[in-house]
């Protein structure tokens, strides 16, 4: 089965059409991949991929863990820099743990293994575990990539399909297929194309239309 552009920008045209101008807010666009022949009870099969979208599609906050002088580089770019000093307090605070939640995470290497012993069992959760600031990377475009970033996963072992956001509807349509081919690359890069049975669009309360 093959997912080109073409295909896809019908069916995210129809979804957009069917759900345009009916809610008060501004919908979500969203995919589902559904599989096939695909043993989703072994653990090597599973899905669970980050995927920086070729355009935003939500504003994604970022929490940058850093001290020295990548602090002062990280209030430039980042929505919240946590130091080492601080991350104690997160551990034991509920409702700062609840404002973190919110927030794509990052740390320097020097910090991964304290964050990780401190928050780990709090971010694996939500699936917020911070990817590492090596030495010599522009933070910059590292949380540019974090603002874009979406988590493609399967959910558990009996569940053979995928569903995440690729856009909002007042977004360009070429955008939402952009978007939406860089989703099926990264999981074409772990699951062969001919496993996946269907794909569909929709919006958040509109109906699903097939690629």
């Amino acid at each position: 089965m093959a997912f080109d552009k073409n295909s896809i920008g019908k069916a995210v045209h129809a979804a957009l059409e069917a759900g345009r101008g009916k809610r008060k807010f501004t919908q979500s666009v969203d995919i589902a991949v559904n599989f096939g022949a695909v043993d989703f009870s072994k653990p090597e099969n599973r899905i669970n991929v980050e995927v920086p979208m070729p355009f935003a599609c939500r504003k994604q906050k970022v929490a940058v863990f850093a001290d020295g002088q990548t602090v002062t580089e990280a209030k430039a770019v980042a929505d919240l820099v946590i130091t080492s000093s601080e991350v104690a307090s997160y551990a034991s605070d509920k409702a700062k743990q609840a404002v973190l939640l919110e927030h794509a995470t990052l740390a320097t290497s020097q910090l991964m293994a304290t964050v990780g012993k401190a928050l780990g069992p709090v971010l694996s959760k939500r699936n917020r575990l911070p990817k590492p600031i090596l030495p010599n990377s522009n933070l910059k475009d590292l949380v540019d990539r974090a603002r874009r970033g979406v988590t493609v996963r399967s959910k558990g072992k009996n569940l053979p399909v995928v569903h995440c956001i690729v856009g909002k509807e007042d977004m360009p349509e070429e955008h939402i297929v952009e978007n939406i081919l860089a989703v099926l690359e990264a999981i074409f890069r772990k699951i062969n194309e001919s496993q996946v049975s269907s794909v569909f669009v929709k919006t958040t309360m509109g109906s699903a239309f097939k690629v």
